[in-house]
């Protein structure tokens, strides 16, 4: 009570009054200097009297009329016709007829049938149809998409480009059938390309041997024998034993990374201007760097980087082969057959292989070996199921463990792509690793990784991009019995920590889960040197966050794992761990549970500060508490939640993390609320990002914020408490003050509070509700100046005197349309929108149309003039300074005859509830409608004037459709039994017409629509009026 009744004694303060004032008198002021003047109210001194035109001098009089009159032009009474509303509501109702639509519905699915019928055509010949009622029959037209239908058919034949078209078509078409061969559900290796070389980097100095192109053979003429060619190509294979390499030394990573971009540019260089061997060479060469593990920690990067350039040759070997082998223009089906191949593809084939087998060395012979291993199914159905065993046996022979275990991983992807039904290859792969494990504990790697200076932790770290994809490629789709028997042969090996995470990491997360007991138990037997435990249990926590262990376990789950990571002193272990962990424990315990976790995270991240460097982490754990508790009651009753979000300190991520949680709210929150603890915790938030707001933030940025904080504000609701909902909402407004969308909504609020006060009181309102309304509507006229939008603020302003009027508040009402009215001269010709800069004309015109409406309710002010309003209003119009080329003003005045002539009705078309508008106050008194036919002719007068001034030939066809749009308003409007203007309305009528600018058909149909009323009773005069229309042709 007291914060309204303070708004409504604010609203009457010495300051606002000495405003009130100087509007007031500003608009007094404003009447005076033009044709729009009103009568002057008893009272009122002589200087006002005659400044409102009683006493006006004869001067200023013949001033005025030469004015209106323009000197030439006749000034027209206006005879507003008489409307009954009603009648003509129900003439114009539409007939309602009863359909029945059985069982049609525009929304159900179209079923095509068709019946077994036999037809004979003109020639005897018969056509069958069988009966189908799928809606999935096939389309007769889809053959045309995929380029099957006889005239696609025989267009290829005709075009060798279309030809060309049509393979790469079904070669992509191939490619990827090939490809999601092994499901969606299986992660493909680029997913994690990206990740490997973003972990895995060195600041060490690197070396690359650069092949250097021979220039020999690479001009070779028309005539050549088949012999030289062969020969050549001999000689080009022998540069490279001859010494054509560049090794270059001392290059930094990125250096590094930009030549292997120039040797797989180099390739396709040299594919596309057939120097196949030079292509061979360089993929020779980029294999044989694999061999090299001088700086170790930076190989499983260098693997990815030399995998892509193999993988572009496989590709273009493949495609290559793939284009002979077309047949009569004629692909090859997706599945086809090695006995479907021509013998010219075969033998290329051979050709490539038996090149390859020549590689003296072991490692760029399997890599290449391996890059074009699809290449086997133009030789034999089993090629590729005996190469991948021959594969396989192969990398035996490479002595490092680590280069071993990265062409296993490599061999299983391939394997994967052109075979993944072959698993018996992969179990190989993994079996043989497994075997030569002990390897990485030898003497000859230890020595290595003393002369890099690198210790055992990291060296483990190298294995897990690989191990984790042989698993991957091992576990996909496969039977449980064997993930079993992976998880004994990890036990046989003591339990390796590298092996467990990587069988965490490749398995089944439902396997994982249902087995965690298992795994926490091979977790605390396995040998920690060189990987922790504490990213064991974070692997496991990885797994139990995406399936659910057994209910009687998951209690003493979280404890064993909570043990461990509790102790870890390293505050960036500690949190990788918890925030894992957080989400297991949100989906399956209480809020005591998530509450001692939080207390512990916060225990481990404050001291020193430490949260600072785990910002991600940290966002990552609100974000998994507000997934999983999303009752904000809840939430916030977690005691540690709040003083975890203190942890934020820095502004941006702050920011971040609190439009999370209203992100949240918005999203989960269906019914208002008035909780003090989430109200106060969330005005808290909110108050955050609005105070982040500063000269430098983005537009977008204040929209995305101040939707959000909008979205809080319409969820509070204290029910019938209206004066505790004020009080939120001036809270609200000195809180978030910088931005602006809030405001309106705020004001919004604010007005829909008043209505709703209005709606509980049924228009009745009492001495108290009295009160608060207006403590509403002095909120509104507050806050409304304080908005930059010049249209914001005047659509508030006539939106808050609607509310105003609605709840008999008529000072305050008059208060809001006078502001409104005084904000008219300040609109720019230009005004920003989405962006863009445009006109203000038109919105200014719709703004005004709306005004209009409402001011045909609103009643005179006693100690005003007649239509006070309406006549300050067309003032500041007529000053307005309006485009040269723009028709608006005189739009904008057909409207008002429009106002005029509704208010010259002796019962208008709508009204206020409990509110006198002018028609009950007045009761069709002579003088007020003597007062509007002489503002109607003022305004007549205007229009006509301007209609005068488009005779120029560049405005004639504005001029034609002015008078049209003129002539349909005196149509609608005007009593047409008045001799004046019913020749006025001639006059205009010839006028749209005389330079041949009218729309034939827009004439044709008025005048026939004026017939039509001519037949309706008391219309007859219309009769004559479409006798003297005369249609004349545009010749």
């Amino acid at each position: 009570m007291k914060v309204y009744l303070f708004l409504y004694f604010i609203s009457f303060s010495p300051v606002l009054l000495f405003t009130y004032n100087i509007l007031h008198n500003k608009l007094l002021t404003s009447l005076t200097r033009t044709a729009f003047l009103s009568p002057a109210a008893p009272g009122q001194p002589p200087a006002l009297r005659r400044a409102a035109g009683r006493e006006m001098p004869a001067e200023g009089t013949a001033r005025l009329r030469r004015h209106v009159n323009g000197g030439k032009m006749a000034a027209f009474p206006w005879h507003a016709r008489s409307r009954n509303y009603v009648s003509e509501s129900e003439v114009c109702k539409l007939e309602s007829i009863p359909l029945d639509f059985g069982d049609y519905h525009p929304l159900k699915p179209i079923t095509v049938t068709e019946s077994k019928t036999k037809k004979m055509n003109r020639k005897g010949s018969t056509s069958s149809t069988s009966s189908s009622s799928s809606s999935s029959m096939l389309d007769p037209l889809s053959s045309v998409l995929d380029g099957t239908d006889p005239l696609s058919l025989f267009a290829a034949a005709a075009d060798p480009v279309t030809t060309t078209a049509t393979m790469d078509s079904t070669r992509k078409k191939r490619d990827k059938d090939d490809s999601s061969a092994v499901g969606s559900d299986f992660e493909p290796w680029s997913s994690k390309r990206g990740e490997i070389l973003a972990r895995y980097t060195t600041t060490e100095k690197l070396s690359i041997n650069l092949y250097m192109g021979s220039e020999k053979g690479k001009v070779t003429t028309t005539g050549s024998a088949v012999s030289e060619k062969v020969r050549t190509r001999l000689e080009e294979l022998d540069d490279l034993e001859e010494g054509s390499q560049k090794e270059l030394l001392n290059l930094t990573q990125q250096d590094y990374m930009n030549r292997i971009e120039e040797l797989n540019q180099s390739l396709k260089d040299a594919w596309s201007s057939d120097q196949k061997v030079k292509a061979l060479k360089i993929v020779i060469q980029c294999s044989k760097l694999l061999s090299d593990t001088t700086v170790i920690q930076f190989y499983p990067s260098k693997f990815v980087l030399i995998t892509d350039i193999l993988d572009t040759f496989g590709k273009l070997v493949y495609e290559r082969i793939l284009s002979m082998c077309v047949d009569s223009r004629v692909p090859l089906p997706d599945n086809f057959s090695p006995e479907s191949v021509n013998d010219t593809a075969k033998e290329t084939c051979l050709n490539w292989f038996f090149k390859i087998a020549s590689i003296r060395e072991l490692i760029p012979r399997f890599y290449v070996e391996a890059a074009i291993l699809k290449c086997n199914k133009f030789l034999s159905k089993m090629g590729i199921s005996e190469c991948l065993p021959r594969l396989t046996s192969m990398i035996r022979g490479i002595g490092d463990p680590l280069v071993a275990v990265y062409a296993r991983a490599y061999l299983c992807r391939v394997g994967m792509e052109v075979a993944p039904q072959l698993k018996e290859s992969l179990n190989e792969n993994f079996f043989d690793f497994l075997l030569t494990f002990k390897q990485i504990h030898g003497d000859t790697v230890q020595n290595q990784l003393v002369v890099q200076c690198v210790e055992i932790p990291l060296y483990l770290t190298l294995y897990s991009p690989a191990i984790d994809w042989i698993l991957q490629c091992i576990a996909y789709r496969a039977p449980e019995v064997l993930l079993t028997e992976m998880m004994e042969r990890c036990k046989n090996l003591g339990n390796n920590a590298l092996l467990l995470n990587s069988v965490m990491s490749a398995f089944r997360a439902e396997f994982i889960a249902a087995r965690s007991m298992d795994f926490i138990g091979m977790i605390k037997e396995c040998d920690e040197s060189g990987f922790p435990k504490h990213l064991l249990f974070r692997s496991l926590g990885l797994n139990l966050a995406l399936a659910d262990p057994p209910e009687n376990d998951r209690l003493q789950i979280l404890n064993e794992a909570w043990k461990v990571i509790t102790k870890l002193k390293n505050p960036q272990d500690y949190i990788n761990c918890a925030e894992v962990w957080v989400e297991y424990t949100c989906r399956h315990f209480t809020k005591r549970e998530v509450n001692t976790v939080l207390a512990d995270v916060i225990k481990h991240m404050t001291p020193d500060r430490a949260f600072e460097d785990a910002y991600p982490q940290l966002q990552s754990i609100i974000q998994k508490v507000i997934t999983y508790i999303y009752d904000f009651s809840l939430l916030f009753s977690v005691e540690k939640f709040l003083p975890f979000l203190d942890m934020f300190q820095k502004e941006s991520v702050r920011v971040e993390v609190c439009k999370c949680i209203m992100e949240s709210f918005i999203k989960h929150q269906q019914e208002s609320t008035k909780d003090p603890v989430i109200l106060n915790a969330l005005l808290h938030i909110c108050k955050t990002m609005h105070d982040s707001v500063n000269a430098l933030t983005l537009e977008d940025e204040k929209r995305m914020l101040a939707a959000l904080i909008n979205g809080f504000i319409k969820m509070v609701s204290f029910g019938r408490d209206f004066e505790q909902q004020l009080s939120f909402y001036v809270e609200a407004r000195s809180m978030f003050c910088n931005l602006e969308p809030v405001l309106v909504q705020l004001i919004h609020s604010v007005n829909q509070l008043a209505m709703e006060t209005r709606k509980v009181m049924k228009g009745n309102h009492s001495r108290k509700t009295a009160a608060f309304v207006r403590a509403c509507v002095a909120f509104c006229f507050i806050t409304i100046p304080s908005l930059s939008g010049i249209f914001t603020r005047l659509n508030l302003y006539l939106h808050s005197g609607q509310v105003a009027l609605a709840n008999q508040c008529l000072s305050q009402a008059d208060a809001f349309f006078k502001a409104a009215v005084s904000l008219v001269p300040e609109v720019p010709k230009m005004i920003n929108v989405d962006g863009k800069m445009r006109p203000s004309d038109s919105f200014l015109l719709e703004f005004l149309c709306n005004f209009f409406s409402t001011l045909l309710v609103v009643p005179d002010h006693p100690e005003q003039g007649v239509l006070f309003l309406v006549r300050g209003l067309l003032n500041v119009i007529q000053d307005y300074t309006w485009e040269d080329n723009s028709d608006d003003k005189v739009r904008i005045y057909t409207h008002v005859l429009h106002l005029l002539s509704a208010m010259t009705q002796e019962v208008y078309i709508y009204h206020v509830d409990k509110v006198d508008s002018n028609d009950t106050l007045y009761g069709g008194d002579s003088k007020f409608l003597a007062e509007i036919n002489k503002l109607c002719e003022t305004v007549i007068a205007q229009i006509l004037d301007h209609l005068k001034t488009l005779g120029k030939e560049e405005t004639l066809k504005r001029q034609s459709q002015l008078a049209l749009y003129f002539f349909n308003t005196i149509l609608a409007h005007g009593d047409l039994r008045s001799n004046k203007l019913n020749q006025l309305s001639v006059n205009l009528w010839n006028l749209a017409q005389k330079h041949g600018f009218a729309d034939t058909s827009t004439m044709v149909t008025t005048l026939e629509y004026i017939k039509k009323r001519s037949k309706q009773p008391e219309m007859s005069h219309f009769t004559d009026l479409a006798l003297r229309l005369p249609l004349q042709s545009r010749t």
